[in-house]
């Protein structure tokens, strides 16, 4: 059974940053695709960034440069530290997994962690 506890999320204002962690189990973050999306209020779920089961790394056009995504094999956990953050990164922040080595294009992610809200003031 995979479960995903996300933690590291609060408030923080304009230009600050914060590291959002995923414990995994049931599911190793290496070798898997494993990611993180976010979902702010009366908007669509946007995915922020995924790495594969090879390491490859795909970000959303709106946060290159400033989040990256990163395992920790040895923890079985997932990253994603934030920087240079602004008030439109402000979010409800899921981690993904999908195990296999490619992560989806079309089709839902297999398991959501329950969340962690970000909150960026200006």
């Amino acid at each position: 059974q995979v479960h995903l506890v996300e933690s590291g999320g609060g408030s923080v204002q304009d230009g600050g940053s914060l590291r959002l962690s995923c414990a995994a189990s049931g599911v190793t973050v290496s070798g898997n695709c494993m990611g993180w999306f976010r979902q702010a209020l009366g908007r669509v779920r946007e995915r922020v960034a995924v790495i594969d089961g090879f390491g490859s790394i795909t970000y959303a056009d709106s946060v290159k440069g400033r989040f990256t995504i990163s395992r920790d094999n040895a923890k079985n956990t997932l990253y994603l530290q934030m920087s240079s953050l602004k008030s439109e990164d402000t979010a409800m922040y899921y981690c993904v997994a999908d195990p296999g080595l490619y992560c989806p294009l079309v089709r839902a992610y297999n398991y959501w962690g329950q969340g962690t809200q970000v909150t960026v003031s200006s």
